[in-house]
């Protein structure tokens, strides 16, 4: 797990380890049930106090992205959580209605788009 944190920043030190978190469980660089680094050891390697790291994890927590299990520390939650497949239905939407707009801008029928859709989902079938 790599997180960057940035004084410069204007998200809090806990907000920026969250969010760098959420967005590499979302992407799939952090597996399900894959261990995180103790609160400890993540405050020591990046600098920061442990309540920083605390809030982060809690949150992340609150927001079903982790689990804690008592004695052995936090572990990302299943792909299958509800709230993580609702954020990743919202990355579809949001996507998708991006595609729409440029496909009205190319004009682009209809069909096109779902045979363009159709081929590049085959295409990452087979990858």
């Amino acid at each position: 797990m790599q997180i960057i944190i940035s004084n410069s920043s204007s998200l809090a030190l806990y907000e920026q380890i969250k969010e760098q978190i959420k967005s590499q469980i979302l992407t799939g660089i952090l597996s399900e049930d894959e261990q995180l680094p103790s609160l400890r050891q993540l405050a020591k390697d990046l600098k920061v106090s442990v309540l920083t790291t605390t809030r982060s994890y809690s949150e992340l927590e609150q927001e079903g992205y982790l689990t804690s299990r008592p004695g052995k520390g936090f572990y990302v939650m299943p792909s299958c959580s509800q709230l993580i497949k609702e954020q990743l239905i919202r990355d579809v939407e949001e996507n998708l209605n991006a595609a729409i707009k440029s496909a009205l801008k190319a004009q682009m029928s209809n069909n096109e788009v779902f045979n363009l859709l159709k081929l590049l989902m085959e295409v990452n079938d087979n990858e």
